[in-house]
């Protein structure tokens, strides 16, 4: 069954979303979050809709044609870099495992790439099924058990490269569908489809792009920005070179999932 309304909004290349990203990001991060906005143009969130893990609000800024009713996140900083984007109409800064909203406040919620950074994931999920309207959409996005596996120095360094990566990144949850499926029943949620997306061959650029993107980092550190010349002539060449791996589409033995649920 499925649950959401397919709504074209956009008649967009699978790729359209990557230069606004690559602007202001890193390209390794450019590229995943320019996939993960390509999803969101064919999925109906009705109003109220709250982030959960909205961070500095730049991914809401570029993926939604218009504000977001709430964003939420326990980050001072990032929030408060999130207030110079006119991305949501409210920004509460507030744990998601305690999350200050009456019982089914939000008529759908969506958290991207969130919800693997966080250890008590179970409680965000049961809070975030407590303030939702029975029947609303919830979709997120996370990494799968391939984001470890398809390492290209996981193949030589073994097990312990995968752990350090796994911490470097910050990921607590790298697991499949029917992992998900269980924490998410649990919480009161429903599974109405799901879909494996990011080649293995393009986590090995999201992998280097750690280590190549160091000079963003620099940059970040000393001007608060990470791409110093967001033009065309210097972006060119990497975008030329990420393009082939930025494709919007179910991918078999991809390394990261896509969820459609909704509360039951």
């Amino acid at each position: 069954m499925i649950f959401y309304e397919i709504r074209h909004r956009y008649t967009m290349p699978d790729n359209a979303f990557l230069y606004p990203h690559l602007c202001d990001l890193p390209y390794f991060r450019a590229l995943i979050r320019a996939v993960e906005a390509a999803f969101y143009q064919d999925l109906d969130l009705p109003a109220p809709t709250l982030d959960v893990g909205c961070g500095d609000g730049h991914f809401a800024s570029l993926t939604f044609p218009h504000p977001i009713d709430v964003g939420l996140d326990p980050w001072h900083a990032p929030i408060h870099e999130a207030r110079t984007r006119a991305a949501y109409r409210f920004l509460v800064e507030a744990d998601g495992g305690e999350m200050p909203f009456p019982d089914g406040y939000f008529a759908s919620a969506f958290s991207n790439s969130v919800l693997e950074h966080i250890p008590y994931v179970e409680t965000v999920l049961s809070e975030t099924a407590r303030v939702l309207k029975p029947g609303a959409p919830f979709v997120f996005c996370v990494p799968n058990e391939r984001y470890l596996s398809e390492l290209s120095l996981g193949r030589v360094l073994g097990g312990w490269y995968r752990e350090w990566f796994r911490r470097m990144s910050r990921v607590h949850h790298a697991d499949g569908p029917e992992v998900w499926g269980e924490r998410l029943a649990r919480a009161g949620f429903e599974v109405v489809r799901w879909w494996h997306y990011f080649s293995p061959a393009a986590m090995r650029v999201l992998e280097w792009g750690h280590y190549f993107g160091l000079p963003s980092l620099v940059a970040r550190l000393l001007t608060g920005r990470w791409i110093l010349a967001p033009r065309r002539w210097n972006l060119f060449l990497t975008e030329r070179f990420v393009r082939r791996y930025a494709t919007a589409q179910p991918v078999e033995d991809g390394t990261f999932t896509f969820y459609v649920t909704r509360k039951r």
